[in-house]
């Protein structure tokens, strides 16, 4: 009989409705608490090779050793594996940047990794990503709002990525910054390190089974006289004729207000390609460099 309104009939079998319902529940409780824990990771490949090229290499420049991704790759699965117990891992994403975001040969490789993610932004005329950190930003923060993740280890060190942590956070997951020990003063900005739940450093001796430099070849050492001054600043031009076909008239055009100087990373490029041309070193050959750069600035200048 309902008090509240005496004359509306009790249904016989609410009572076991009401144990189904209530057997449901705790069946659906227990699942969930069976249910582990998940977690991703998140790298900055550039990051990681400019970090870990300097701490084992002494260089950031990436034709200058050989990064093992397979096996650090590995090691982060298994470090999250030990600090996130009891949880699984979804996957590892791999940020990279890459020109007109076609994948190299070693992107390619590690895309076909087992539980690894590549993410492409782009390359700009100066070799620097672009892209790169809004699309951690979209993926931290999708995968937490849609509860995919309970935790985020973040391989990284730039300040833009603040608000990719403060998104996922926002939604309840739980960011660790991930960083590499730096060779000299600092190398992850103060502002994402304040930001995140927990940071963790990974030194030289982590770092060091995964970078091997590359041999650098002289001229002395195979007793082969250097070229000349004009065959170097023809090659110089060679290569400034390629990149305008490569990477567009507008990005080299870029570089003219610039004149005579090359940024860093562009001067770095130019003299690998040139290296990797000759098959010989232009380290140590200060003018067989200048006339490298003249024969660029000359192409460049003549086309624009």
């Amino acid at each position: 009989m309902n008090d509240d309104h005496p004359d509306t009939p009790v249904p016989a079998d609410l009572g076991t409705r009401l144990e189904r319902t209530d057997a449901l529940l705790r069946r659906v409780l227990a699942e969930v608490s069976r249910t582990p824990s998940t977690h991703a990771i998140f790298v900055d490949a550039g990051y990681v090779y400019a970090s870990a090229g300097l701490l084992v290499a002494g260089t950031e420049d990436r034709r200058s050793f050989d990064l093992d991704a397979e096996g650090l790759i590995e090691a982060f699965i298994d470090k999250a594996r030990t600090l996130f117990t009891d949880s699984r891992l979804l996957r590892v994403y791999w940020y990279d940047g890459a020109r007109r975001r076609i994948h190299t040969p070693e992107q390619q490789a590690i895309a076909e990794l087992p539980d690894v993610k590549v993410r492409l932004g782009n390359l700009n005329a100066n070799n620097q990503q672009k892209g790169v950190d809004s699309l951690i930003r979209t993926d931290l923060e999708s995968l937490a709002r849609h509860r995919a993740i309970s935790d985020a280890a973040l391989v990284g060190g730039d300040e833009d990525l603040v608000s990719a942590v403060e998104a996922a956070q926002g939604y309840g997951a739980r960011v660790h910054v991930w960083g590499i020990e730096a060779a000299d003063g600092r190398n992850q900005a103060d502002p994402l390190l304040w930001e995140a739940d927990t940071t963790r450093t990974f030194d030289l001796d982590f770092c060091r089974p995964y970078l091997t430099r590359r041999p650098v070849t002289t001229y002395e050492s195979e007793g082969e006289p250097p070229p000349s001054r004009d065959e170097v600043r023809l090659l110089g031009a060679r290569i400034a004729a390629g990149w305008v076909g490569e990477r567009g008239a507008g990005a080299m055009a870029e570089l003219l207000p610039g004149h005579p100087y090359l940024p860093g990373p562009v001067d770095q490029e130019l003299l690998v390609e040139a290296e990797r041309l000759l098959g010989r070193s232009l380290r140590g050959h200060a003018v067989l460099r200048r006339s490298l750069r003249d024969g660029f600035w000359q192409h460049l200048q003549s086309r624009f």
